[in-house]
């Protein structure tokens, strides 16, 4: 079953050129990674001026908590995240440890 999964967080204005550097040639073992995760059709978005990020993907696994805490353990998981986590600002209304914040879905047609 897919689950659709969206998610938002800041972008800091200073940082704005150095986090679409990094996205313009994504790491072919950051992008296996993400597959192993069972992650797919991942895009982020950016809206200006506002800074805000908006990230979808489609989970296709069976366990997401196991497959997120595997995909975090990995070394190129947190060589990649080193660079664009200092890019990043959660939100303002983001839980105790929540990076991103994840959206609930209200809609979606096929």
């Amino acid at each position: 079953m897919v689950q659709r999964m969206g998610m938002v967080i800041g972008l800091q204005p200073e940082k704005i050129a150095e986090y679409k550097a990094l996205h313009a040639v994504p790491w072919p073992e950051m992008n296996a990674a993400l597959t192993a995760a069972n992650i797919h059709n991942y895009s982020i978005f950016l809206k200006e001026p506002e800074n805000l990020l908006f990230g979808y993907w489609e989970y296709l696994g069976e366990d997401f908590e196991v497959d997120m805490d595997a995909l975090g353990a990995k070394d190129v998981t947190k060589r990649w995240l080193s660079l664009t986590d200092p890019c990043q600002q959660p939100m303002a209304t983001a839980g105790q440890g929540e990076w991103w914040s994840f959206l609930q879905s209200v809609f979606h047609l096929d």
